[in-house]
């Protein structure tokens, strides 16, 4: 059975930090590069070029369609220059006017079709990166997802990949297209007339300079405006979390004030971007519309003194017109590129975040006995900010049987489950399972042959078959039959319309706090864990269930390694082994009867019941 602390003598006593482990020196699933180590962010534009090269060919074959119907659509001004030279001639207008009719078709067939083909390749870029962001979110450190708000992750996934869909698809290509219209067009007025050419481009410099000035403030705007809005999707999603302790607390026009202000912001933020964007457009348009008088003048007086013919005038001021088209298309590119880059940033923070990046390691281990678990002098804290919350733990629980962890609330049980689970690395000394180090396990394997009911028993959104076998999925029916019978779920299986395919709400609200507990350890105990870790498992049930599961969690010990923080007296009775922490250190290893004889807190806390307290 179960060893006291003063046991442990041959477990590793390796110092290892959290700032300090690297790594590449694991045989691990996974890695968690810290982030002083993590590779230096790709600029953005570098980042758009990597998600687009997959879908290269067909980007490629919708903008040589939207550039070939750009070119069809310069060749108009041309025609209708032809068409004044026929009417001046006194010819028939049948043949410029079938010309002009053919150009106008094709153009707008291959301007409907390009488009069309870089939407679908931008959609595909966007399923790219989404697919890449869950499984950087997903994998995410628990240390990570406790920091930040997850309405925040949920606005990088949703709204922040949708702007880059426009960007990944009609923005570039769509950009470089317009450009090309304009030097072609510029080329076209340069061989008509050099000195309208001259005037036209003095407008050109100077929307160059202002774009200039604009582009990275619309970039910055935009940052901050997808910001605004994930601080107010983060707001939501802690409403909806707690909804019921929102309402029962009468707390909706204080939440609704908060969501308002946050709303108020990402409304100034998202003004602020329109702004820049807006000027964009006017600092495009009243050069073009300058030049357009400018050239009327001039070429009136060219064409007063008959320096040009008139024919040539207007095909230059529809030149001019036809401009106006690439030159929007071009603003607008250049101010939704500023909108995808800044998307891009806030996509490729994630990257840069602590995650548990699968990789192929060797298994450790083939046993299928329960597994050893011990702690040498571990100490630990949430952050370097923040106080230790283990100073010194040492105890093991080496194999069959029950281990019952208690103390007063804080003494840092829970966390114990933590440093076995590897959520978070021990700060100094070590934690090991079967003997080896749980920063040297793969990941995978050593979160495999542990089954573990956190505190609150969450349920996920979907069936209850589906909760079930989350943790086992290729469990057969007769494997789920049997621990719904021994986690007493017969009777909520057979009250639901669907049974085990009845979908119980979103975090489990259809059903009781008790039910959601047995649920949860169903679900744990379907993976036939070689490791079972319960925290707190019984303290939502009545005493009939609690009496059951207390039976299934000795049945269990019979077989494997269970380690359970316990409140109820009647668990701690039959522990076979009781660890008393309190303020972070192992105050007590023994039975129940040895701890009540020999140590004070333990004596104290079972004789005023507190261990009574759920």
């Amino acid at each position: 059975m179960s060893s006291p602390a003063g046991s442990v003598g041959a477990v590793r006593g390796t110092q290892r930090t959290a700032s300090t482990r690297k790594p590449e020196t694991m045989t691990d699933t996974t890695t968690a590069a810290p982030v002083a180590e993590a590779p230096a962010a790709k600029a953005p534009i570098t980042r758009l070029w990597a998600y687009a090269r997959p879908h290269l060919r067909l980007l490629l074959i919708g903008g040589a369609l939207s550039f070939a119907g750009g070119l069809v659509g310069l060749v108009q001004p041309l025609i209708a220059m032809d068409v004044i030279d026929t009417l001046s001639n006194d010819e028939s207008l049948t043949r410029p006017l079938l010309y002009l009719t053919a150009v106008v078709i094709v153009g707008g067939a291959l301007a409907a079709l390009g488009p069309y083909l870089m939407q679908i390749a931008g959609q595909d870029v966007v399923l790219t990166v989404r697919r890449q962001l869950i499984g950087r979110l997903v994998r995410l450190q628990v240390a990570e997802v406790d920091r930040l708000k997850p309405g925040d992750l949920v606005s990088r996934l949703t709204s922040d990949t949708n702007l880059l869909r426009t960007v990944a698809s009609t923005t570039v290509i769509g950009g470089v297209t317009d450009a090309f219209m304009i030097l072609g067009g510029i080329a076209l007025m340069a061989w008509l007339d050099l000195a309208l050419f001259g005037t036209t481009m003095a407008m050109v410099v100077m929307v160059t300079v202002m774009m200039l000035f604009i582009m990275p403030r619309i970039q910055n705007a935009t940052v901050d405006s997808q910001k605004a809005l994930g601080d107010m999707g983060s707001l939501l999603e802690r409403i909806f979390s707690a909804f019921r302790t929102v309402k029962a607390s009468g707390a909706e026009d204080h939440e609704i004030s908060r969501l308002d202000a946050a709303a108020t912001t990402a409304r100034d933020k998202g003004v602020k971007a329109s702004f820049w964007e807006a000027l964009a457009g006017v600092a495009a348009f009243m050069p073009v519309n300058i030049a357009f008088l400018m050239v009327l003048g001039v070429g009136g007086a060219r064409v007063a003194s008959g320096a040009m013919d008139v024919g040539t005038l207007i095909g230059f001021l529809l030149l001019l017109f036809y401009l106006m088209g690439p030159i929007s298309g071009l603003v607008a590119s250049l101010s939704q590129l500023q909108t995808g880059l800044a998307a891009i940033h806030r996509v490729e923070e994630v990257a840069n975040l602590d995650s548990e990046e699968p990789v192929e390691a060797e298994r450790m281990t083939d046993r299928d006995g329960p597994a050893q678990v011990a702690f040498a002098d571990v100490t630990f804290r949430y952050g370097d900010d923040l106080p230790f919350v283990h100073h010194g733990v040492t105890f093991a629980s080496s194999g069959r049987g029950l281990t019952a962890l208690v103390g007063p609330s804080g003494a840092g049980k829970t966390t114990v489950f933590s440093l076995i689970e590897r959520f978070y690395p021990a700060t100094t000394g070590s934690v090991t399972v079967d003997g080896v180090d749980v920063a040297d396990w793969p990941l995978e394997e050593l979160r495999g042959l542990i089954g573990y009911v956190e505190q609150d028993a969450p349920v996920l959104d979907g069936s209850l078959r589906e909760n079930l076998v989350m943790a086992a999925p290729d469990a057969g029916d007769g494997d789920i039959d049997e621990v719904v019978k021994v986690a007493r779920l017969t009777e909520l299986v057979d009250k639901l319309p669907d049974g085990l395919d009845s979908r119980i709400g979103y975090r489990g609200t259809t059903l009781s706090g008790g039910e959601r507990q047995r649920v949860a350890i169903a679900r744990a105990l379907l993976r036939k864990p070689r490791l079972l870790l319960l925290d707190e498992a019984t303290s939502q049930l009545d005493a009939a269930n609690e009496a059951a599961l207390k039976q299934v969690m000795l049945d269990a010990a019979e077989r494997t390694n269970v380690l359970v923080v316990a409140h109820r007296l009647s668990t701690v009775t039959s522990a076979d082994q009781i660890v008393v922490f309190d303020t972070g250190v192992v105050r007590a290893v023994g039975t129940h009867a040895e701890l009540v004889e020999n140590d004070e807190l333990y004596r104290g806390l079972a004789a005023s019941q507190l261990l009574t307290a759920a």
